[in-house]
């Protein structure tokens, strides 16, 4: 079976997360077989208040048909793990997980291209978020500009994979691809 992808881009509180989260919720809902599984792939680590907030909110926003599995490094290995057609995935996010990976410093080119061989050889249905760094000033400091490069260079490989590519602004949904 093909891989089926989904790449959902937008800037922060653009509603990116809440528009993955209803593809996502409604492929689930529209599969037939009652091994179908809906997993929500956190990446984000609550190292303050503020982030702590940021998952209550998304895990009160879900409701209880998803299944958290928190993968903020071992991202690629987790999608491997879940590799079947009765899997409805959702990863959020991956600007996020290039964050863990940046201040954990770890090889990201190499975790990229692991994390991309893994989706494209899934047979799950993944949707996966990240942020569009992009658009904003040239960031004042090498760690920032390292990370908005870095996330920049996924954002492309994932959406040259993906079947789908969706932009969100305002809570508004373009479709980039097909």
């Amino acid at each position: 079976m093909p891989h089926d992808i989904h790449f959902v881009l937008g800037g922060a509180r653009s509603g990116k997360s809440r528009t993955a989260e209803n593809l996502a919720f409604d492929r689930f809902k529209a599969m037939t077989s009652d091994d179908a599984q809906l997993l929500y792939i956190a990446t984000a680590q609550a190292f303050d208040d503020e982030m702590q907030a940021r998952i209550d909110l998304h895990q009160q926003r879900r409701g209880d048909a998803w299944k958290l599995i928190e993968a903020p490094i071992d991202l690629a290995n987790t999608v491997k793990l879940y590799n079947s057609p009765q899997i409805v995935m959702m990863i959020d996010c991956l600007s996020v997980w290039v964050t863990n990976l940046l201040i954990g410093d770890h090889n990201i080119k190499a975790e990229t291209e692991k994390l991309c061989h893994n989706l494209e050889n899934s047979q799950a249905t993944i949707y996966c978020v990240a942020s569009e760094t992009g658009l904003g000033i040239v960031p004042d400091n090498a760690l920032s500009r390292q990370f908005r490069d870095e996330s920049g260079l996924l954002n492309q490989h994932v959406a040259a994979l993906a079947d789908h590519v969706y932009f969100v602004t305002a809570g508004l949904i373009s479709k980039l691809k097909p």
